[in-house]
């Protein structure tokens, strides 16, 4: 006899997503800002070129958790959809 994994439910599922989302806004935004820091330090100390570095890494890596929290987060949310079309129909 196959035991098999008991799946999160529908609003489980869906909660979920909507988290990774909030999470991925949230890790970007605290990217964003140790990127804002770090360029607001290298320009007090006068090192423009460090400074331009900084603020421009921070928001690429801000940029990326972004997108990636958003994509996970969407893909269980539509998981979740489906499953909840699919005890409908």
């Amino acid at each position: 006899m196959e035991e098999r994994t008991k799946e999160p439910g529908v609003g489980r599922q869906i909660g979920s997503g909507a988290a990774t989302i909030g999470t991925g806004a949230a890790k970007g935004t605290g990217e964003l800002a140790k990127g804002a820091a770090k360029g607001v330090g290298n320009l007090a100390t006068l090192h423009p070129i460090d400074a331009g570095v900084s603020v421009g890494k921070g928001a690429g890596v801000a940029g990326k958790d972004l997108t990636v929290g958003t994509v996970k987060g969407s893909a269980k949310i539509a998981k979740g959809i489906g499953k909840g079309l699919k005890k409908i129909l």
